[in-house]
């Protein structure tokens, strides 16, 4: 994903602080739906400086999609899999399909608090600066 940002300052490893604005989950357009009250927020991040930017540029950033489209796919995908899964097998040897499950549906959220706990410390996005988008507003 890419996003306009300001750069705020370089850091010595060649990095740099940026700061993002990000929208809402509306498209921004609030006079189209009357006006949602939705604020804009400014986030600071670190990002990898290749092209050399300083400070008050506006550049365009872009983070890494596939962490975040990988743990959206355990955490949403591997428990709807297990109770179906686990619905299947419970029906085989009687009528015990709904404990089935149930109990595939619980094995999945157990392992997507596992992967949340493995993983969810180190699992921040990386992000680059790619280019420059013109001269700064914010």
């Amino acid at each position: 994903m890419e996003q306009t940002a300001i750069l705020r300052e370089r850091l010595p490893d060649g990095r740099a602080k940026v700061m993002v604005l990000r929208e809402s989950a509306c498209s921004g357009d609030c006079h189209k739906c009357s006006g949602c009250g939705a604020a804009k927020e400014a986030v600071t991040v670190t990002a990898k400086n290749p092209i050399g930017a300083c400070p008050g540029d506006r550049v365009v950033v872009r983070s890494e999609s596939g962490p975040v489209l990988k743990a959206a796919a355990v955490l949403y995908v591997l428990p709807l899999v297990l109770f179906f899964l686990g619905y299947y097998l419970g029906t085989l040897p009687g009528n015990f399909g709904a404990w089935g499950g149930l109990a595939g549906f619980l094995l999945g959220v157990a392992a997507v608090v596992l992967y949340d706990r493995k993983t969810g410390k180190k699992a921040e996005p990386t992000y680059t600066i790619i280019s420059y988008a013109g001269e700064a507003h914010i």
